[in-house]
């Protein structure tokens, strides 16, 4: 790595290493100057990040060295010998020291040395692994992603302990200096993707990434903001990474952050539960279908429904219940509005309420809004009705994205119901068919394996595959290795 050199003079480098982090002024940066064995040396580090046993130990190991212990390779000694901890390495550029500084690691300068030593004695401030809350199973592990990277890899480590799995740590951000893992296995996952991520991963060109993964994923894929389905998947699920891991897909980890991106995926990734899985496969036939028909009506309930109550004329005789039995007070178009508005009102609501007062507010929205909107004729009772099957429907998705996409649909069929009836359903549906035909995730088409049509895949979509029969890699990520290793693998 090319930047300056470290001077030899301790001093000279104390004074640079003080103005260059800003010791005066940030008080958790931290230079701690020592002697041993006759050596002047400077330790930097920053509070709050180091182990402080670890440093301890080591420190009194140094304390208790002799000038002629040391010879005249002093760095040599303290690398191979004295510095008993086993994360250490070596840096010759202030460059270097002055991103591992900041990382977390100690550096320790030495008088008359032109190297210096990084002991990596990070300790970052953590939550215990548990299990999410978007991606919860009755069977199966508890433990989830943090925010700690180094615990992340470990668990994906923990699960697959195979020699070519690959974590490359990179570096993304100007200022924020955000390390971003990429995980692989090499000769399974496709090397020109994995080639491209690491290229658009090293070009992140902006001062740093607030919000993590997110802010990597609309850097990663430029240009296609405004469409609403998601590019890449995210998972809290150990367990879940693995297995696409062994697919051949690619994961990035972002520090900071406990979800994980999965690429490249289809529309059908989104609609996948790790509970299929954990089950038998009948059961997990029969949770598959119903999550597809819960989000299916969650797409077209509202606007079918709203199409009919408009023009009774297409309803045969045995349906002609559907639609209010009185005029309504509020045209129907806009109390689905309405409806849809107060839902998501409920469910920020929610989210940004104490835990002990949550259920408080679903009573509320059920008793107060629903109930009393109905008797004062504000809302038809079916408009209620379907909006609460839409919204079970939504929260059926397992990917938070995609429910969030689906409802923006919902809602443009919405409209094109209300502007043109059946042939704004059709007109609506066909674009929304055609937004989804022509979206990619990184070169994957989003419908696959229904477009291009793949009966093979398109099996193991519609029907859970047994343990034993889920051996063959997806083509579409283009695996180097078509075939698993013998043996069961966990879902």
């Amino acid at each position: 790595m090319t930047g300056t050199r470290i001077d030899p003079r301790l001093r000279e480098t104390i004074t640079f290493m003080r103005r260059s982090l800003g010791i005066d002024k940030s008080f958790d940066i931290i230079c701690r100057e020592i002697t041993f064995a006759g050596k002047k040396a400077a330790l930097f580090f920053v509070d709050g990040l180091n182990k402080d046993q670890v440093v301890s130990l080591v420190l009194r190991t140094l304390a208790a060295l002799r000038r002629e212990d040391l010879g005249v390779n002093v760095v040599d000694r303290l690398f191979y010998q004295y510095v008993t901890y086993m994360e250490v390495d070596r840096v010759a550029t202030y460059e270097e020291a002055i991103d591992r500084i900041l990382a977390g690691p100690l550096v320790m300068f030495v008088d008359g040395e032109e190297e210096a030593i990084v002991m990596d004695v990070r300790q970052y401030p953590v939550r215990q692994p548990e299990e999410p809350d978007l991606e919860k199973v009755v069977r199966g592990s508890r433990d989830g992603f943090t925010e700690t990277l180094v615990y992340n890899t470990a668990l994906i480590r923990r699960r697959i302990r195979d020699t070519n799995l690959r974590l490359e740590r990179l570096t993304a951000g100007l200022r924020s200096k955000t390390d971003v893992v990429l995980a692989y296995i090499e000769g399974v996952a496709s090397p020109n993707l994995v080639d491209t991520l690491k290229e658009k991963i090293k070009g992140i060109n902006i001062d740093g990434l607030p919000m993590a993964e997110k802010s990597v994923e609309e850097l990663l894929v430029p240009g296609t903001v405004w469409n609403p389905y998601p590019r890449v998947r995210y998972t809290e699920r150990p367990d879940v990474a693995a297995v696409h891991l062994l697919e051949g897909h690619v994961l990035i980890l972002v520090d900071t952050s406990p979800s994980v991106m999965i690429l490249p995926v289809t529309f059908f990734h989104h609609l996948q539960h790790a509970e299929e899985f954990r089950q038998n496969p009948a059961v997990g036939v029969y949770l598959r279908w119903v999550r597809f028909f819960g989000v299916f009506l969650s797409l077209v309930l509202l606007p079918v429904w709203l199409l009919l109550a408009l023009e009774p004329g297409y309803l045969p005789e045995t349906l002609k219940f559907i639609g209010p039995a009185e005029p309504p007070k509020i045209p129907l178009f806009w109390q689905f509005i309405l409806a849809e508005l107060a839902v998501d009102m409920i469910r920020m609501a929610t989210i940004h309420t104490p835990t002990p007062l949550a259920t408080s507010t679903g009573i509320i929205a059920a008793v107060l809004l629903g109930e009393m909107a109905i008797r004062m004729g504000l809302f038809s009772a079916e408009v209620v009705l379907y909006t609460a099957l839409a919204a079970i429907g939504t929260f059926l998705t397992p990917s938070y994205e995609l429910a969030n996409a689906n409802r923006i649909v919902r809602l443009f069929l919405l409209v094109a119901v209300a502007v043109a009836r059946l042939p704004g359903l059709i007109a609506g549906l066909l674009i929304a068919l055609l937004v989804l035909g022509f979206t990619k995730s990184f070169g994957v088409p989003y419908l696959w394996p229904l477009v291009p049509f793949n009966w093979a895949a398109l099996k193991n979509v519609l029907l859970r595959p047994p343990v034993p029969l889920s051996r063959v890699r997806p083509s579409i990520v283009h695996p180097r290795d078509r075939y698993r290793q013998p043996g069961p693998v966990a879902r």
